[in-house]
Formats: C-alpha cells, structure tokens, sequence
C-alpha cells in the first residue's frame, strides 16, 4: 500500500497544512470541498502545494510528524524546490 504526506496552502506564503493518507486523491477533495470540520475549512486551507510518497504508513507518520516540527522557513523552501510556483497540483492529479 501507498501512503503521502502532503503540504496544503490558502496561498502562496499563506496558512499552511500537514497531513498524511493512503489515499491522496479523496483526502485532497475532503479539504477542498469542507466535507470535514477543522482547521482546514475554518481557515480555507485548499491548495495542494507539495506531497511525497511512501511505502508505509510507519513513514509516513514519521515524515508527517517531523514536517510538523520544522520552522516555517524550512517548508516554505522544501515547497519551493518541489513547486516554485505555488501550483495547484490537484490540477495535475485530475489531468
């Protein structure tokens, strides 16, 4: 099974969200259309900006958790070296 961890922003340089799934595609659509309360809906956090796959949910949960920890700096550059335009990449998940 696949797992991600994955980066969402309200904008570029906006609020930003970690999370982890094995099912990144319907976890993206659950935040972009509010299906779930939290953080996510309450402050419009939407935009899939960075992700990473792993081969367990062990991984995952460590990468998650250590994203978590760093400065704000540290993942503004990590989404930058992935997507230094700030792209929409759920755009390219339904192409």
């Amino acid at each position: 099974m696949t797992f991600f961890v994955y980066i969402l922003a309200s904008r570029r340089n906006g609020t930003l969200y970690i999370g982890m799934t094995d099912d990144l595609a319907k976890r993206i659509w659950q935040h972009r259309n509010g299906v779930i309360p939290g953080f996510t809906k309450t402050y419009g956090v939407k935009i899939l900006v960075w992700h990473e796959q792993h081969e367990s949910r062990e991984s995952a949960f460590t990468r998650e958790r250590q994203l978590k920890k760093w400065n704000r700096a540290w993942k503004l550059q990590l989404i930058e070296q992935m997507n230094p335009d700030w792209r929409d990449l759920w755009d390219d998940m339904l192409a």
